[in-house]
């Protein structure tokens, strides 16, 4: 895992100022702070910062093809590495190091963009042509590693993260609105979006050709599900054991590396799981978690059985309101967006505890709620009780609009009931932002391809939306790889290895959700390797305390960022609703629900962050 960025002149005659590329790159230091590459030529920057994990002595980048021809810079790991340099040395390419995205320059050579078909990774890279002067940028199939983009008047600029590109001159600092909107709305941002108006992030499966002064993007890669009738359904005992011998296979995969490799508990299945397995493979590593001294969310017991049962050495660190309110601004930074959980901080330690005992490398079971229907709202639709419009004729009139905008069915729930959800919203937002809200409303604006949702069964639709809206910018992205690289420790997700996913789309819904629970398919996958009293326990979402605790704690910076003045000053929200939500958030007994309740005042105090950190305009 690594940082990546760099500039391409979008007309002749225009060049790379390497001091600019310089600081793009120094903004990534967290990502890899073992050495740092650049790569500049006729128009072209590419730079990139090191975090050690295969061939230490030898994996330096920007790597190049035997020639010369062909330069690369990538961030991540190609899981299928071995496979693939076989093939390619057997057709008389010669490498240079045993690092395992050197194959990428290879493959290259041989299929060009069709190399993408090829990987079994978590990636993002870029790629110069110098033959066709063309840069080649592309993202892993889920989307797990980011990379951001950006045009100005005569550069395409890209990097990791938003702040690299924001640190070119030609690229501006102004709030995305529509950005914020999908925030307040969805799980979180959906790529394209960003936070930063002119900055956009790749979408997962998809990758960029910039050449002769045009960008243009192209899908490679989807979830799809089959269509009613389409699915040749096996035996139950099939599916049980080949996902437990795909997983075993993804996680001998990602075991891979030249440092040290440690894994997440939760206390929950998906990471006692990928433990497990792990256990099976390898000697007894060290495992980290988080405790909490609230009983209601901690899952201390639970953790420590699942640590006891595969012998590992494990890490814990009870964490409280003060480390949230400590690690709050520094989360914003790495996270690049406002959020509605603190959540967030236990991640960031998490990776901390990890780097400080020497682990580079973190397995956790990210993806299988995703894959399996590991959520409360896949049982509802299971049950039928998922779509209903409410608000009278006209109330289920207009959600059908909006549904069939979104979704192109007004048949498809997901979430919420979007309708009503706009006009509570609007009373958010400050009088500025209404007037202009036609053209930031995020519900203008299809989130997802409608086709891939077409003739699904529900249960799927749901999965597919989780997958897109949820899972790639949100859970992997401001969740996992931003808080594990603010330590430099990188995350993998066996559950989200290609040939999991891909089987996952092929697992009848029954064995998903059925009577007998949620992700009924992992659970039998897991007898053996995961203690009962694990498998048979429901879901226990990570959560950790809200704003509610914040405020409560009476933190004067928090009560500061909060103040109507400082509300009115920004121009973004109504002072007036922020204060009522205060009122209403430290009154006696409140409690935002865990599953069904937004927390929106952590929403306006993270955003204010967010304003802050990366000097962004006030809005009017």
């Amino acid at each position: 895992m690594c940082g990546i960025a760099g500039s391409m002149a979008l007309r002749k005659g225009v060049t790379v100022d390497p001091s600019v590329l310089t600081r793009m790159t120094g903004t990534l230091y967290h990502r890899g702070p073992d050495s740092d590459g650049a790569f500049l030529a006729d128009g072209l920057g590419l730079g990139f910062r090191r975090l050690s994990i295969n061939d230490l002595g030898g994996g330096s980048q920007p790597m190049s093809n035997e020639d010369g021809n062909v330069v690369m810079v990538c961030n991540g790991e190609i899981f299928n590495h071995r496979e693939l340099r076989a093939e390619l040395t057997a057709k008389g390419h010669r490498f240079r190091t045993e690092c395992d995205v050197e194959v990428l320059v290879h493959l290259y050579e041989e299929e060009g963009t069709g190399l993408l078909r090829r990987l079994n990774g978590q990636f993002a890279f870029a790629i110069y042509d110098k033959a066709l002067r063309r840069l080649f940028l592309a993202r892993d199939h889920v989307g797990i590693l980011p990379l951001h983009y950006a045009l100005t008047a005569d550069h395409f600029v890209f990097g990791s993260e938003a702040k690299a590109v924001l640190e070119h001159p030609g690229v501006g600092r102004e709030v995305d609105l529509t950005g914020l909107d999908q925030v307040l709305t969805f799980p979180g941002l959906v790529s394209p979006r960003t936070m930063f108006r002119g900055i956009s992030a790749l979408r997962g499966g998809h990758y960029l050709l910039v050449q002769d002064g045009s960008v243009q993007e192209f899908p490679y890669w989807d979830l799809t599900y089959p269509r009613a009738g389409e699915l040749e359904v096996k035996p139950d005992r099939y599916y049980v054991e080949t996902l437990r011998e795909l997983l075993t296979e993804a996680v001998r995969r990602r075991l891979r590396a030249d440092v040290p490799v440690g894994f997440y508990l939760s206390g929950g299945l998906d990471s006692s799981l990928i433990a497990g397995i792990a256990a099976e493979l390898a000697p007894p590593t060290d495992s980290f978690s988080i405790t909490f001294p609230q009983a209601a969310i901690d899952e201390s017991r639970h953790q420590r059985l699942m640590a006891q049962k595969v012998s590992s050495r494990h890490h814990e660190r009870e964490f409280s309101t003060a480390d949230i309110t400590e690690g709050l601004q520094r989360m914003v930074l790495h996270a690049e967006t406002p959020v509605k959980e603190t959540y967030n901080t236990c991640s960031m330690v998490l990776a901390q505890l990890a780097r400080e005992s020497g682990t580079t490398v973190i397995l956790t079971g990210e993806g299988a709620d995703e894959l399996f229907g590991g959520y409360v709202g896949y049982r509802f639709d299971r049950l039928g009780r998922g779509g209903g419009r409410g608000g009278g004729d006209l109330g289920e009139a207009l959600e059908d609009d909006v549904r069939r905008q979104l979704w192109g069915d007004s048949g498809v729930f997901y979430e919420r009931r979007y309708h009503a959800w706009r006009e509570a919203k609007l009373g958010l937002y400050s009088a500025g932002v209404r007037e202009a809200f036609h053209e930031s409303d995020c519900l203008r604006f299809p989130p997802v391809d409608p086709a891939s949702l077409t003739g699904r069964d529900p249960l799927d639709q749901r999965s597919y939306l989780d997958f897109r809206m949820r899972l790639s910018d949100h859970l992997l992205s401001d969740h996992g790889d931003r808080m594990a690289m603010s330590h430099s420790v990188e995350a993998r997700y066996p559950f989200l290895d290609r040939e999991v996913v891909e089987f996952a789309t092929r697992v009848p819904a029954h064995l998903k959700v059925n009577p007998l629970g949620e992700k009924y398919v992992v659970r039998q996958a897991a007898q053996g390797l995961v203690p009962p009293e694990i498998i048979d326990r429901e879901k226990f979402g990570f959560r950790a305390p809200g704003s509610p605790a914040l405020l409560r704690a009476g933190i004067e910076w928090i009560n500061d960022m909060l103040s109507p003045a400082r509300i009115r000053r920004q121009g973004y929200f109504d002072p007036g609703a922020v204060e009522r939500l205060r009122a209403r958030y430290t009154s006696d007994g409140f409690e935002i629900h865990p599953h069904y309740g937004d927390d929106l005042l952590l929403v306006v105090l993270t955003f204010g962050i967010l304003l802050d950190t990366f000097s962004l305009a006030d809005h009017g």
